[in-house]
C-alpha cells in the first residue's frame, strides 16, 4: 500500500530529524520515558504540592475536565499544580515530562503554543481586552495515580490552546488522547518585543494541507466532501470525555486520486508526528489495519485564509477535526486554530459504550 510506504519514509525522516539531543523518542523507549520523568517531577514535590499535582488514577477530573479554554472561563476549579508555581528544579522536571511525551516535532509545537501566550498578553494589553491570564506559564501538570513500570497511571498537561493527556499501564502507552493543540495567532502578524517572529505559523501544516487537500478536489468530488458553505465556530464536543460518534462525512479516501490520497496521508501525519515513535506508529497502525478507504475528508467554509475554515478526518479509529474561524487579538479575521485527534474506540483508554 502507498501509504505504508510513505509512512515508512516518514518514520525514517523524523528519526534522522530528531537528532541525538532527543534520544528519549526511541522505539520502545516512551512509556518508560515518561514514567522515569513523571517519577522524578513527583519527587521534586512536598507533601502540599502533591495534593494538588498528584491525584487518584479514578479522579473523575482526569476525564471531564480535560479542557484548552482560558480557566477563567471554567466554574470548576480545575486540577495541576501551575508551572509558573514551580520552582527551578521542579519546572526543569515538568519539561522533562513534556517533552517524554511527545516527538521533538511536537514538543516544539508546545513550547511555541505556549509562547503565544506572550503575544496575546501585549496585544490584548494594548487595546484594553485583556479579560484573561495570558502567561506562558499558565500551564498545569497533573499525575494520576503513582508512576510504575508495574503499574496503571496517567498524566496531563494542558492550559490555554493545548492539552495532553496520556495513559500508561505496565509500561505501555494505551492511551494519548485527547490531543488539542491550537495557535493564536494562527499566523502572527505583528511585531512583538521578545514574542515570536513575525511570520510564524505554529500550526502551518495542519493548516495548510488542509487547504492544499480541498482546492485540488473538483467540483464533483466537492459536493461530497463540502458539507456547508459557512464553518461551525468550533469543533465538536470540545472538553467532553469522549468524541463524537456520529459517522464519518465528507470524501472516502479511496474516491481520490493518488495525488491527493498522498495529500490526505500528508494531513495525518502532520498530527501523528507530535507523538513518539511507538505512539505514532501505533496510530498507523490501527488506521491502516482498520482500512484506509473507510477514511473520510470533510470540509465546511472558506477555500482560502482568512475567512472562517472547517474540516475533520475521520476513519473507524480516529478523528481529527481543525477549525479556524475567530479573529487574533489585533482583529485579524480567522487567524485562531483549534485542532484535536481524538480516538473513536474511547480516549482516556476508556471505552465508548
Amino acid at each position: 500500500m502507498a501509504f505504508r510506504r510513505y509512512f515508512v519514509a516518514i518514520l525514517i525522516c523524523l528519526s534522522l530529524a530528531a537528532g541525538t539531543g532527543y534520544g528519549l523518542w526511541k522505539k520502545g523507549q516512551a512509556a518508560p520515558s515518561m514514567t522515569a520523568a513523571a517519577t522524578a517531577f513527583v519527587a521534586t514535590l512536598d507533601d502540599k504540592q502533591k495534593q494538588v499535582a498528584v491525584l487518584d488514577f479514578d479522579n473523575t477530573e482526569r476525564r471531564v475536565l480535560w479542557h484548552f479554554i482560558p480557566r477563567e472561563m471554567i466554574k470548576y476549579e480545575l486540577k495541576g499544580m501551575e508551572v509558573r508555581d514551580m520552582s527551578a528544579p521542579q519546572k526543569e522536571a515538568a519539561f522533562a515530562l513534556l517533552k517524554s511525551c511527545l516527538s521533538k516535532v511536537g514538543y516544539d509545537k508546545a513550547r511555541k503554543i505556549m509562547e503565544l501566550e506572550h503575544i496575546l498578553h501585549v496585544l490584548e494589553k494594548e487595546r484594553g481586552t485583556n479579560r484573561f491570564t495570558r502567561d506562558p506559564g499558565f500551564y498545569f501538570v497533573t499525575i494520576y495515580g503513582q508512576p510504575a513500570a508495574d503499574g496503571k497511571w496517567g498524566f496531563s498537561i494542558e492550559g490555554h490552546h493545548l492539552s495532553l493527556n496520556f495513559v500508561i499501564d505496565k509500561n505501555e502507552v494505551v492511551s494519548s488522547t485527547p490531543s488539542f493543540f491550537a495557535a493564536n495567532p494562527a499566523t502572527v502578524m505583528n511585531e512583538v518585543k521578545d514574542g515570536l517572529a513575525k511570520g510564524t505559523r505554529v500550526l502551518k501544516n495542519e493548516e495548510q494541507l488542509g487547504f492544499d487537500l480541498v482546492n485540488s478536489l473538483s467540483q464533483e468530488q466537492r459536493a461530497t466532501a463540502i458539507l456547508a458553505d459557512k464553518a461551525p465556530k468550533e469543533i465538536r464536543d470540545a472538553g467532553t470525555p469522549q468524541p463524537p460518534t456520529a459517522a464519518a462525512e465528507g470524501i472516502a479516501y479511496k474516491e481520490l486520486t493518488k495525488d491527493q490520497r498522498n495529500l490526505l496521508e500528508k494531513l495525518i501525519v502532520a498530527y501523528a508526528e507530535n507523538m513518539p515513535t511507538e505512539v505514532r506508529d501505533a496510530r498507523f497502525q490501527a488506521l491502516t489495519t482498520a482500512g484506509m478507504s473507510k477514511i473520510h475528508f470533510a470540509w465546511a467554509g472558506a477555500l482560502k485564509p482568512g475567512i472562517g475554515h472547517y474540516y475533520r478526518v475521520q476513519g473507524p479509529t480516529f478523528l481529527i477535526e481543525f477549525v479556524n474561524t475567530q479573529p487574533d487579538p489585533a482583529g485579524n479575521p480567522a487567524n485562531h486554530i483549534h485542532c484535536v485527534w481524538r480516538d473513536m474506540n474511547g480516549d482516556f483508554a476508556v471505552p465508548i459504550k
